[in-house]
């Protein structure tokens, strides 16, 4: 993924939090996959490998997309934390966008 690329989701994702769209870390992201609320995640590149392990095997288990490629501080800046291992995304139209910029 491209820093470019990088950026912009991160700051799509400081949007979504300002509009209560998106629950921010991993025990939440997997709490609302659970739930069937999510339509994305985006998990830090550098997360823990348990963290990963355990985020990734229910996002796979729902069939929801994660993105992986940003660091976990990276991530965390958004919302002003320190790090953070994984962001869900509640919203379908926020998740498209954030879709797109990982494309590029």
């Amino acid at each position: 993924m491209s820093p470019e690329s990088a950026q912009k989701i991160v700051k799509l994702l400081g949007l979504g939090a300002r509009g209560r769209l998106v629950v921010i870390g991993a025990e939440q992201v997997r709490a609302a996959a659970k739930k069937g609320k999510l339509s994305l995640a985006v998990v830090a590149s550098d997360a823990s490998e348990n963290s990963r392990d355990k985020v990734l095997s229910v996002l796979k288990a729902k069939n929801i997309r994660a993105i992986e490629g940003i660091s976990a501080a990276d991530l965390g800046a958004a919302f002003g934390r320190d790090a953070t291992a994984a962001v869900g995304v509640l919203d379908a139209a926020l998740a498209s966008g954030i879709r797109e910029a990982a494309k590029q």
